[in-house]
């Protein structure tokens, strides 16, 4: 759980509740494919499952996701970025996101695609190492 005095763990620096929070509780959007997939790093590292698949397209979204709390999420850095902006319809995402799994630290590099329907962006599918 996060508290209100925490940063959020996408990297910004912000308060969580200044920053992912809101887009975790609904209150609001994701205006990049790159704020989206901060915010999906953030989702797995508070352990919120129900935003990730609220956040996956259709077509691709698995129909449950299990979380494993032994699983701890510990940097995000983005690599770098194509489309995705306030007004692009699609948008990659290149990361590399460090985690904690069974006292050994891992790494995970993914290039993410997203696309825009309506108002909201969504995680299509990666490719990662």
């Amino acid at each position: 759980m996060v508290s209100a005095k925490d940063l959020c763990p996408c990297g910004l620096g912000e308060p969580y509740p200044d920053c992912c929070g809101p887009l975790h509780a609904g209150e609001r959007e994701a205006a990049t494919a790159e704020q989206l997939m901060r915010s999906r790093y953030a989702a797995f590292a508070v352990g919120d499952a129900d935003y990730l698949l609220r956040t996956w397209h259709p077509d691709t979204r698995p129909a449950d996701l299990d979380l494993d709390p032994a699983q701890r999420w510990l940097h995000l850095e983005i690599l770098g970025r194509t489309g995705g902006g306030p007004f692009a319809t699609e948008g990659t995402v290149d990361f590399r996101a460090r985690y904690r799994h069974h006292g050994r630290t891992h790494a995970l590099t993914e290039h993410s695609r997203f696309t825009r329907e309506g108002t909201s962006w969504l995680y299509v599918d990666g490719d990662h190492d």
